[in-house]
């Protein structure tokens, strides 16, 4: 595609970044066939390709407007269309580009600003998320069932994170809202890798990854919750840590981004490049540990009638491009998995989008959650807390993180 991207521009990266993802696009069009608005709205606008045009026109001196906003607004940044693209355009980096533009040069009414204020402010920190939940809890009974639906059952807590000490040592992202609403998800990550021989080390000065403030186009504060995280485990990294173990995959599409984001920022650079390096999905990790993994599964009592469900999340098949692992590990476990069609496709959760786009996202899930009930799964896994969450609200079969899934058959197995 041919650019005409001002001078001033392009002497800063990120004008370099944008010209150079721009040129590799070819208009062929193999995006809007995987875009899940495009499928939905059938606006060119509303598609990868249409939405390249729009920043182009932005970056080439064309004043944005509410028009161009809403189609921004509207992606789900699954970047879908990344695993279709033959020329390899990295559409996910340029729709933030494009985003933070327009963001700077149109407004936004009073009620969308409180609305992305308030959900920057309380997400974020579990200080705030904890107490408000447990009042939206409280008073669940007395709701209209729209409003319940989006109020997830409480967990009881499993305390039993490992004691032993290993030689072997991993950090783990405690992330924002997953101990409140999953808080057993880190714990049975926990429990499978001591059975490997590894001590997962929880640093309780680490917190929100940076996904959802930096996705609500607050650049400077998600820079800041990314530096928090950089200090917070950095020492322990010195100390020999090996990786830092995920097991929400928006957050890993993240943390692999951090040395981008970090790149220009000479006291941050190296280290943040070095997290990104070190910053594993606990499915990267068991795989790489095949050699123990193997004998472990096959200890397990196979339950060869029960069938179980795995959506994989758009941030693990497409943001960090693993696609296939999860569902081995699974099948290798003993589970049969049902085939679900179109597993390309979001559900419609995409960190705040649920909230910022009720209705595209409602028909994502609807379209969602037919497929992954099917064949009628005893039970849905997925591989983040956003999706599950999500898909949970709009089906009644029990959902849960695969990685819970391998730690209950483990226990079983023992027993």
């Amino acid at each position: 595609m041919k650019t005409n991207i001002s001078q001033q521009l392009l002497d800063t990266r990120q004008g370099r970044e944008a010209n150079d993802i721009l040129r590799a696009c070819v208009h062929c069009g193999f995006c809007t066939a995987t875009c899940p608005t495009y499928q939905l709205l059938g606006d060119e606008l509303d598609s990868p390709r249409g939405r390249i045009y729009l920043i182009k026109e932005i970056l080439e001196g064309q004043k944005p407007t509410i028009e161009t906003q809403k189609h921004l607004d509207r992606c789900l940044t699954c970047r879908s269309c990344e695993s279709t693209c033959p020329s390899g355009v990295q559409y996910g980096r340029l729709v933030d580009i494009g985003r933070e533009i327009v963001e700077k040069n149109v407004s936004r009414s009073f009620l969308d600003n409180a609305k992305r204020n308030l959900l920057n402010k309380i997400i974020p920190n579990p200080t705030l998320f904890r107490p408000l939940l447990m009042i939206g809890r409280f008073v669940k009974p007395i709701l209209p069932s729209s409003a319940k639906r989006k109020i997830p059952i409480a967990q009881q807590t499993k305390n039993n994170w490992p004691t032993v000490s290993h030689t072997r040592k991993m950090l783990i992202l405690n992330g924002c809202v997953q101990p409140t609403l999953a808080p057993n998800i880190n714990v049975a990550a926990a429990r499978v890798l001591d059975s490997l021989g590894i001590t997962v080390l929880r640093v309780s000065e680490a917190g929100c990854c940076g996904a959802v403030t930096h996705h609500l186009n607050k650049q400077e504060e998600a820079i800041s919750h990314i530096k928090r995280n950089i200090d917070a485990w950095w020492p322990h990294v010195e100390s020999g840590a090996e990786c830092i173990v995920i097991t929400a995959s928006g957050c890993g599409t993240m943390l692999k981004d951090y040395g981008h984001l970090l790149i220009d920022d000479p006291e941050y650079a190296e280290r943040a490049k070095k997290i990104s390096e070190i910053s594993k999905d606990i499915v990267e990790i068991l795989n790489a540990e095949g050699d123990k993994l193997n004998p472990l599964l096959s200890k397990l009592k196979k339950n060869p009638s029960k069938t179980i469900s795995f959506h994989s999340p758009c941030s693990l098949q497409h943001g960090q491009q693993i696609k296939g692992v999860t569902e081995a590990i699974l099948e290798r476990a003993g589970f049969k998995l049902t085939n679900v069609t179109d597993p390309h496709l979001c559900c419609g959760s995409a960190g705040t989008y649920s909230i910022l786009q009720p209705d595209l996202s409602q028909r994502l899930l609807k379209d969602k959650v037919r497929n992954l009930e099917a064949e009628n799964p005893d039970t849905i896994v997925t591989a983040n807390i956003g999706c599950l969450t999500h898909i949970q609200n709009g089906t009644k079969t029990q959902v849960q993180h695969w990685i819970e899934l391998i730690d209950q058959e483990l226990s079983r197995s023992h027993a």
